[in-house]
C-alpha cells in the first residue's frame, strides 16, 4: 500500500508553479503510461491554465485549493475547493481564477 499526503504535495508543487515561467506545476499521483488509470496533481498560477484539448478518456476534476473554470464551447463550470467536476467528453480548457490545484483523474480510451 502506498499513501500520498495530497496537501503536502498541493503546497510543493503550488510552489513551484508560482515561480515557474510557464505558471504551472505538475506530478503524477498514480498511474502512468502502464496504467488505464492516471491520476495528476496540477498546480496552475492565477491566470494560467490549460488550453484547449480533448478529452483523452473518462475523466473528473477535484479542486483541492483556489478557483478554476471548466470551458466546453459555450459552457462554463466553476469549481472551488471541494469541487469534483465531470470533465466532458469534448473539447475543452481550464483556467486558473485563483492559485489553484487541482487532481486530474482519468481513464484513457483503450
Amino acid at each position: 500500500m502506498q499513501k500520498t499526503s495530497l496537501t503536502a504535495l498541493a503546497r510543493h508543487e503550488l510552489a513551484h508553479a508560482l515561480t515557474a515561467s510557464n505558471g504551472r506545476s505538475a506530478s503524477t499521483v498514480f498511474g502512468g503510461h502502464e496504467h488505464q488509470l492516471r491520476q495528476t496533481l496540477i498546480a496552475l498560477r492565477a491566470g494560467e491554465g490549460l488550453s484547449e484539448h480533448e478529452n483523452p478518456g473518462e475523466a473528473t476534476i477535484q479542486v483541492l485549493v483556489g478557483r478554476v473554470l471548466l470551458r466546453a464551447g459555450e459552457v462554463t463550470w466553476n469549481g472551488s475547493p471541494g469541487d469534483l467536476m465531470i470533465v466532458p467528453d469534448r473539447t475543452h480548457s481550464l483556467d486558473s481564477v485563483e492559485d489553484s490545484v487541482i487532481l486530474l483523474t482519468v481513464v484513457k480510451k483503450t
